[in-house]
């Protein structure tokens, strides 16, 4: 994964979010920002804890100068890969935004290659939900997804309505998305 540009990262992730997270509308509210471009794409060299959480503070403190980008996704093709590595990173990226006192301000969503639920097996379609081509941490706007959810109707539904979809479709179609956007990049 290392020996990728961030171009050819960028390229992946793109192909995922527009076919899978849109393409199935995982997520409502994110084809309005992919087609106004503004998603900001930071590809991350960071391999370590540390240096994964100094990129999102970095991130943080553009979207709080920059209210052009909407959203930020954090990617992290060179760390991260076992997914036991990225929920504890997730688990101190949250702590970290708590400490800063963003709560409220901002929260995470989370993707990774080997997404699983708790509770859930690893082969369930569900999964694919929040499966992306690389590790990456979401970064969204509190306010603006208060104000999104206006515009929802039964956004308590979204999660379960995402994991009857994916059941639905099964597994082969969500690897082939994937597969598909990691060899779209290179």
């Amino acid at each position: 994964m290392s020996d990728l540009s961030n171009t050819d990262v960028i390229k992946a992730t793109r192909y995922w979010l527009e076919h899978t997270v849109i393409g199935f509308n995982f997520c409502p509210f994110a084809k309005r920002e992919f087609v106004r471009q503004s998603i900001r794409y930071w590809v991350s060299d960071a391999e370590t804890i540390e240096q994964a959480l100094e990129d999102l503070l970095k991130a943080v403190s553009e979207l709080e100068q920059d209210t052009s980008i909407e959203t930020t996704l954090l990617i992290l093709p060179k760390g991260f890969a076992d997914f036991e590595d990225y929920l504890d990173l997730l688990d101190m990226a949250n702590e970290l935004l708590h400490m800063q006192e963003l709560e409220g301000v901002f929260q995470l969503a989370s993707f990774h290659p080997e997404y699983c639920f708790e509770g859930q097996l690893k082969h369930d379609p569900a999964n694919f939900t929040n499966r992306s081509p690389y590790p990456m941490l979401h970064l969204l706007r509190e306010a603006s997804i208060e104000k999104a959810l206006e515009f929802v109707d039964d956004p308590d539904a979204i999660p379960e309505r995402n994991v009857e979809l994916a059941r639905e479709k099964g597994i082969d179609v969500f690897k082939k998305v994937l597969n598909k956007s990691i060899n779209s990049s290179g």
